[in-house]
């Protein structure tokens, strides 16, 4: 059983995680010392998720711009939960993260006059978002990737599949991981570990996420020990392809794009006059199930649809700003934008909790870090606006690259023998999922049930019927989950045994942001009861922690940062 040894390992390889790589090898060179960096990726870097993002990256260019704001924006937008610290570090910091992606080659859009392009996008007072046609996300992984080569002290393991994080006494070791091209397990010693696994839209059914993106790094870090903060914040993406959940990024109404009912109207001026198609994703998000509720969609309210319109833009326009939609529409639906409108609905896109860290991306455990969609810092609060979450990949991931390189410099590590951890792992995952017992559970079974109790119980709309549902479903499906038949007993690429380990984490992402939900009894940004359809800040003007202990999930509750902007009624 190979033991392998670095001094900082991050679990990851999309835009958090390279950023975080690249930093903590930059703070080392500053100082003159060498650090030993892994990643750890259960896909090659370049298909981790980042590449799918579309629009841009939201940061302060332009005169007419001003950080403040774009904090006050970004605080709104997050109903007043975010912590109001973590925004002015994003705010102050995104210009030069994005300068700093320019010198290292990332072709921008840019202007005649040869100004970096901005374009609007929802829930911001101007233009701010910068990107790279609509394809920013993959332009901004691939820029950071091969920067990251350049950075000899920089280790890759591609496919490799994470199963615990090793830690006792509230300090991190090191991590097990599941080499997944041979089936061999390794237990990689580290004196700090960091999260940027991104987050787990997949336990939704209808969801613009990659078929990786499973909670794995929140999960790892929830076991271990530590919190899993905001969870009951998903958001609800409002333009979703029906059927196959792609994404029609959120650019196509930045560019100028329309929502239209079945009646032909632009329905956002019952529900958003000021803002229309560039208000935020929550208020869009509801406002198009409530078309369909009241029978002004087309089809069926459960997957209807309401139309984008991007005719009156025009060919060359489109061709220019977004010939990734024409692309997906034309290939995915056989529609073509140029003649016709685009079927949308909301779509389960992003998830506004993760690992509770602080600005610097520290947990309550020693050692470990987190960032990207992995961590809640938190910017986001109940809401996150559009282009923010790749601006928050490259500030947080710097932060806790650096801050990571910090405390390995100060501390001696650990003197631990970790190879019975990965025998551990070994032994009981073989045993769980590749001998023979008696079996009869399916992972898609399980998996197709999982996600549908989630959609029922925890979408746009909320009720604690809803939810307790889910939550007893929940528990039905992870006794269930014990049952688990594996047909595969390779061990070379048996995916169908990572597809269980998946499902495992699964669950308890599911399991945190039901019970968090049901406990907040207020209707707050992404977050809608119902039964509470009022925003209570009062009582909830507050975070929850979702612990686990030995007794099952716990909440705790703690503040909001206010620095100098109070909350105020939410109005656009």
């Amino acid at each position: 059983m190979t033991t392998l040894q670095h001094d900082l390992v991050i679990i990851g390889g999309g835009l958090a995680g390279l950023r975080a790589a690249i930093e903590a090898a930059r703070t080392a060179e500053k100082a003159g010392k060498s650090l030993d960096i892994a990643i750890v990726s259960k896909v090659y870097p370049v298909r981790s998720h980042s590449v799918s993002a579309e629009g841009g990256a939201a940061a302060v260019l332009r005169d007419y711009d001003t950080f403040d704001l774009h904090a006050m924006d970004t605080i709104r937008g997050a109903d007043f939960l975010a912590d109001q610290d973590a925004v002015e570090i994003l705010v102050n910091s995104a210009p030069s993260e994005i300068i700093q992606m320019e010198h290292w080659g990332c072709p921008w859009n840019r202007d005649e006059d040869g100004h970096v392009s901005v374009r609007a996008f929802g829930g911001m007072s101007v233009k701010r978002t910068v990107f790279a046609s609509d394809k920013t996300g993959f332009h901004m992984l691939h820029t950071l990737f091969q920067t990251s080569l350049k950075y000899t002290t920089i280790t890759r393991y591609d496919e490799w599949f994470v199963t615990s994080i090793i830690a006792d006494d509230k300090e991190v070791h090191g991590i097990v991981g599941l080499d997944i091209s041979t089936g061999s397990f390794h237990a990689i010693k580290a004196k700090a570990v960091m999260l940027a696994a991104g987050g787990g839209g997949r336990v939704f059914a209808f969801t613009t996420n990659g078929s990786i993106c499973t909670g794995d790094g929140m999960a790892l870090a929830y076991r271990a020990g530590a919190p899993l903060k905001d969870m009951e914040f998903v958001q609800f993406h409002p333009t979703g392809l029906p059927n196959t959940g792609i994404l029609i990024t959120e650019a196509a109404r930045g560019e100028g794009g329309y929502l239209i009912n079945a009646k032909g109207e632009r329905f956002l001026e019952k529900y958003i006059p000021n803002k229309m198609e560039m208000g935020p994703r929550d208020i869009i998000s509801r406002a198009i199930i409530t078309e369909l509720e009241q029978g002004l969609g087309y089809g069926e309210s459960k997957d209807g649809f309401v139309h984008l319109d991007l005719r009156h833009l025009g060919e060359k326009h489109l061709k220019s700003r977004l010939p990734f939609i024409l692309e997906l529409t034309r290939t995915y639906m056989g529609i073509d934008p140029v003649i016709e409108p685009i079927p949308v609905r909301p779509v389960l896109h992003y998830m506004m909790g993760g690992v509770h860290t602080d600005n610097d991306g520290r947990t309550p455990l020693k050692g470990l870090y987190s960032a990207g969609e992995n961590a809640c810092v938190t910017i986001n609060g109940a809401n996150r606006l559009g282009s923010n979450s790749l601006t928050e990949c490259l500030v947080f991931g710097a932060r806790a690259g650096s801050a990571a390189a910090g405390y390995i410099f100060e501390t001696a590590g650990s003197d631990k023998d970790l190879s019975t951890f990965a025998e551990r792992d070994e032994t009981k995952i073989r045993t769980r999922f590749l001998t023979e017992r008696n079996r009869g559970e399916k992972v898609s079974v399980i998996r197709k049930e999982l996600q549908a109790t989630m959609e029922e119980g925890a979408g746009v709309f909320r009720t604690a019927k809803g939810l307790n549902g889910s939550i007893e479903k929940l528990a039905e499906l992870r006794e269930r989950a014990q049952r688990l038949q594996i047909k595969d007993s390779t061990r070379t690429y048996n995916l169908e045994l990572v597809g269980a380990l998946e499902l495992d984490f699964m669950l308890d992402v599911a399991d945190t942001i039901v019970q968090s939900a049901h406990n907040r009894q207020e209707s707050r940004g992404a977050h809608v009861r119902r039964d509470f359809p009022e925003r209570d800040d009062e009582k909830w003007l507050i975070h929850q922690q979702a612990n686990m202990t030995p007794k099952g999930l716990k909440i705790k509750k703690s503040p909001v940062t206010i620095t100098k902007w109070q909350p105020e009624e939410r109005k656009y």
